[in-house]
């Protein structure tokens, strides 16, 4: 018997990862922190872009996601990398001094889950500037995400808003 609803086959996963890989390029100098409970959608990337693409792969205390101390602790022992944050715990984190002291290590900062605020876009950029911001966006039902764009400098101080970029390989987007 076939449940009702829509299904995710496992070939959009894998696409995903793949994409994922090529787009924000990882490897055994990395480290990714795995913060989201299974449940959820965001924890495929994060669990899999590792594993795949030769990364180490860090896990946060259960039920830390919450705890801005804790996350940055995980952070700094364990050499992390590459976060993802929904952009609202990103402005949390950024008020945080002992998360911006993190700015040497960490790459790749990843948003998604809602809309970037540019005015946290810009604060990440200027406490992390060596570090690349994407902003990610996607309903659950096609996989994780369908657009994504690093987000510049540049691009902040030209719009109001924080573009939600292009479709990923293999997907188109209607508006």
């Amino acid at each position: 018997v076939r449940p009702k609803g829509t299904m995710i086959h496992h070939r959009a996963v894998a696409h995903y990862i793949h994409w994922m890989g090529t787009f924000c390029p990882v490897g055994e100098h990395d480290c990714i922190l795995l913060k989201a409970p299974a449940s959820f959608d965001a924890s495929v990337w994060e669990f899999y872009l590792p594993l795949l693409w030769g990364a180490r792969l860090a896990l946060a205390p259960v039920g830390s996601q919450g705890d801005p101390a804790q996350l940055v602790d995980t952070i700094q022992t364990e050499g992390v990398t590459m976060v993802q944050f929904v952009p609202s715990l990103l402005a949390v984190m950024l008020e945080v001094p002992a998360f911006r002291t993190c700015a040497g290590q960490i790459r790749r900062i990843v948003c998604g889950g809602e809309a970037l605020p540019t005015d946290v876009a810009r604060r990440c950029l200027r406490a992390f500037p060596d570090a690349e911001l994407y902003n990610l966006y996607g309903p659950t039902e096609a996989t994780v995400y369908v657009t994504a764009r690093r987000v510049s400098a540049a691009d902040q101080e030209a719009s109001p808003v924080v573009s939600l970029g292009r479709p990923i390989a293999n997907t188109r987007v209607y508006l």
